[in-house]
């Protein structure tokens, strides 16, 4: 069964320090690590198999557990009932080939490579002997002073290309290495101080792991029933998955003769060949997310659990299909009673209320009581439960992601449409899929509900059966003309600078910009306008530097945090010549009272940071980068004038401010940005983006109209 190695852990108890290796282990794991290996160079081998033990008592069968070079503890550990998943071996330690022998065909085995010659050894093994391969340093490391010279990502890309084996990367491989490795061929990343030396190994690991979904495209299992109509089972997962930016696979459980009125026939194909489909896919292919419909017995439940159990992929959503639309019960007790061990390994289960009222054991009456029982479901299985009203009467059709201690509802208006076939199957294949790519549940959840309304809504355009008929699950796709499933970053710039256009014209009609622009701006409204500004860049540089700490790059946490400093050194330094130019930058300069302008503008930002949303709050930072750039370079490029662009116009040190270079080039940064966070956004996130974006750029106008 082939692993999935995108986040390794490799073990330092200096590092740990004293949080310890198992609690450092434990908590990494919760965050997502998928394989940890214990390395200690200092323990013995009775050391060694001790930690083992414990070790495979915390993860619980969560990740892979491997050790370092230690076969024998290994194997004594194995002994003592621990769950251990194979070793790791450097070039000099124990033979691959015994370690193949001694802990069988399903051991996972993994060597260090550096060069070619270790390419070369590896190869030259007996098939099946190595499983993948360590590859590696990318860049000095501390953790292991011996290493070899360090290969780069370009090295490791040429590595990569070159081995026919999964390659994981190691050695000095921190968070911004992500992308870059995985675009590079990296089957993984192996981690050793950046989660060993984290103060929150779970947090960090998340992080990681969020990273590396974002970076690539999510391998999505549908493990359900077959509709040869093509509107519900694996056919309508498939289109899901598909169209939320994932690859599909399909394992069958059951074929159904059935069209848009109903189900005429179930066949459920023998339970050999459902094992032979689930253990085809994982000996090859590297699962990111399960979605798990329609299992038809008992039989077939136990061999699905069965086989997530040796699988462990890291996301399942369950659409726990137990109830027919017309309330008829599809599982018989000895099914139902299954399915409770398949409910606790999924991380998000789908019910609709019929299905809702039989996992807890009663009706459900009206919305509030369905979230109750909700409630109580997630709590006893230890998963989000996505409860659906859309079988409620009324004009709304209310959802509710509950677990983790939260409750978050949605709610839009109900689509009046009789394509309503295959809606639960699509909406979790589409959250698997999102959650898969890395989105966080809420987004997730948020994301696929905007794409099945809008699937809804253009559902009759298709045309198909007489009954109720399926959702359009391209429906964006075709509307947009292309293959492009998402907006490009430009594509958003473009649209959103529109979308403020009338802001933009009533900016440019103001009197205090036309009086500004000509010279005729009295000094009383200038004084005003410089001491709100001055006001107004004391917070905004408190705001900066909150996207600078939310930042999930380097280079993004760099860039606000240099723009925090120069609205701080920079901005407020000129107001200060203008206002107090004995004093310089004092209390004097910000003595001046809040106008209610001000005061709106400022709530605004403080009120969009304290949710903690990066992609939000950096759109809302938007518009006071974009709006003053491109005013000052029109001012100076004569639109208002000629006198604006004139050294003796009384207010020109202020106006060189609008068209300063640096501006303009962090302007262009600040775009990117903001445009490249509402890429990958989910739908929903993307629309709070830009609600952020355009409510700014009014407070921008009504900040240039107060003057006068």
């Amino acid at each position: 069964m082939i692993a999935d190695l995108s986040l390794y852990l490799v073990t330092d108890p200096a590092l740990c320090g004293e949080r310890g290796v198992v609690d450092t282990v434990r908590h990494a794991v919760d965050g997502g690590v998928r394989v940890v290996q214990l390395r200690d160079k200092q323990a013995t081998d009775a050391e060694i198999t001790a930690q083992l033990i414990e070790l495979s008592r915390a993860i619980g069968g969560r990740s892979l557990l491997l050790v370092n070079d230690r076969l024998d503890a290994a194997i004594a550990a194995r002994e003592a009932g621990a769950r251990v998943d194979g070793v790791h071996l450097g070039q000099g330690d124990a033979s691959v080939l015994r370690a193949r022998s001694e802990l069988g065909p399903d051991a996972l085995i993994g060597l260090t490579a550096n060069n070619r010659a270790h390419l070369d050894a590896a190869l030259a093994l007996p098939a099946g002997t190595v499983d993948y391969l360590g590859v590696g340093v990318i860049r000095p490391t501390k953790t292991k002073p011996d290493h070899p010279p360090a290969l780069g990502v370009d090295g490791f890309r040429a590595f990569a290309a070159a081995s026919p084996l999964p390659c994981v990367a190691i050695g000095g491989v921190g968070i911004d290495d992500t992308e870059a490795l995985r675009d590079a061929g990296a089957a993984g990343l192996a981690v050793v101080s950046a989660l060993c030396a984290a103060e929150d190994p779970a947090e960090t690991a998340a992080a990681f792991v969020q990273r590396w979904r974002a970076a690539g495209v999510p391998r999505v299992l549908s493990i359900a029933g077959s509709d040869p109509s093509g509107g519900a089972g694996v056919q309508a997962d498939l289109k899901s998955i598909a169209a939320s930016g994932g690859y599909g696979m399909a394992v069958i459980t059951a074929l159904t003769a059935q069209n848009t009125q109903g189900v005429r026939a179930v066949h459920v194909p023998p339970i050999d060949f459902l094992r032979e489909q689930l253990h085809a896919i994982s000996d090859d292919i590297v699962i990111d997310a399960v979605k798990i419909g329609m299992l038809a017995n008992a039989e077939v439940i136990r061999t699905v659990v069965e086989w997530l159990d040796a699988a462990r992929p890291p996301i399942v959503v369950v659409d726990p299909v137990m109830v027919a639309t017309s309330g008829d019960r599809l599982l018989d007790a000895e099914a139902e009673h299954a399915l409770g061990a398949l409910l606790a390994r999924a991380d998000v289960i789908t019910p609709n209320l019929g299905e809702l009222g039989v996992l807890v054991g009663r009706d459900i009456d009206g919305w509030d009581d369905a979230l109750a029982a909700g409630a109580v479901l997630s709590t006893a299985i230890g998963a989000r439960v996505l409860v659906k009203g859309g079988h409620l009467d009324g004009a709304e059709a209310p959802d509710a992601l509950i677990g983790a201690g939260t409750t978050i509802e949605f709610t839009d208006a109900r689509i009046e449409t009789r394509n309503t076939h295959g809606t639960g199957c699509s909406l979790s294949s589409a959250l698997a899929t999102r959650l898969a790519r890395g989105e966080a549940p809420d987004d997730a959840v948020a994301g696929s509900r905007a794409w099945l309304r809008e699937s809804l809504r253009e559902g009759e355009a298709l045309m198909v059966g007489r009954g109720h008929g399926p959702i359009n699950h391209f429906a964006g796709l075709w509307a947009r003309g292309g293959l492009e499933t998402r907006p490009s970053a430009e594509g958003i710039a473009t649209d959103w600078w529109e979308r403020i256009s009338g802001i933009r014209s009533d900016i440019d009609g103001l009197p205090f910009i036309r009086a500004l622009a000509d010279g005729t701006l009295g000094r009383e409204a200038f004084v005003f306008y410089l001491e709100q500004d001055a006001l107004y860049l004391r917070e905004y540089a408190r705001v900066l530097a909150e996207a600078s700490r939310l930042a999930p790059t380097s280079a993004e946490q760099a860039f606000w945090a240099h723009s925090a400093h120069g609205s701080i050194v920079g901005e407020l330094e000129l107001h200060a010549s203008w206002l107090t130019p004995d004093a310089g930058v004092s209390a004097e300069t910000f003595a001046a009272e809040r106008a209610p302008a001000t005061m709106a503008y400022l709530d605004h930002l403080r009120a969009t940071a304290f949710t903690g949303d990066y992609a939000e709050l950096i759109a809302a930072i938007l518009p006071c980068f974009w709006l003053y750039d491109d005013l000052g370079r029109r001012l100076h490029a004569g639109e208002f004038g000629e006198y604006a662009c004139d050294p003796q116009h009384p207010y020109a040190s202020w106006l060189a401010t609008y068209a300063d270079p640096a501006f303009e080039q962090a302007t262009v940064q600040a775009i990117a940005y903001v445009a490249e966070a509402a890429v990958s956004a989910s739908p929903e996130r993307r629309s709070r983006m830009h609600r952020a974006f355009e409510i700014s750029a009014a407070h921008e106008l009504a900040f240039f109209a107060a003057p006068l």
